[in-house]
């Protein structure tokens, strides 16, 4: 039976660049560092981010930007905390879909492998509820 997340793997061109990415935009907390020992695939630091493990292994950047991406929820709130952290390490923002206001607001963004993140202030039964009052019309 799966119970949940385990972790979440990036492959990132330079440790400490993806460190920085991932303390000051989540508050990640840095819990390891291989250093230069190589226990897996390559050296790796581990984060955690409100109690979700992330991995970031040493390794070629991806090829090319695409949508696939991790989403992490946040309060309405708080979206321009957020939105003024990832300008201030002048990420690439990618411009959101349309939303109706009843989904919540998504700020996307790119770090320095082409991996994408989505900041996102809805929930899934916003968007279900969305879609069924959109179909129902």
């Amino acid at each position: 039976m799966i119970q949940g997340i385990s972790h979440i793997t990036f492959i990132v061109s330079d440790l400490e660049k993806m460190t920085k990415f991932l303390t000051s935009i989540f508050d990640a907390e840095e819990i390891y560092s291989s250093g230069e020992q190589t226990f897996s695939i390559s050296k790796e630091k581990f984060f955690l981010i409100n109690g979700l493990w992330i991995a970031i292994m040493e390794g070629k950047s991806l090829p090319e930007k695409t949508y696939n991406h991790v989403a992490f929820k946040i309060t309405e709130e708080d979206y321009e905390i957020y939105a003024a952290r990832v300008k201030s390490l002048e990420l690439e923002v990618k411009k959101g879909r349309s939303r109706v206001k009843e989904e919540g607001r998504s700020l996307y963004f790119y770090d320095y492998d082409n991996h994408l993140f989505e900041l996102h202030t809805g929930t899934l039964n916003q968007r279900l509820q969305r879609y069924r009052d959109a179909s129902n019309n």
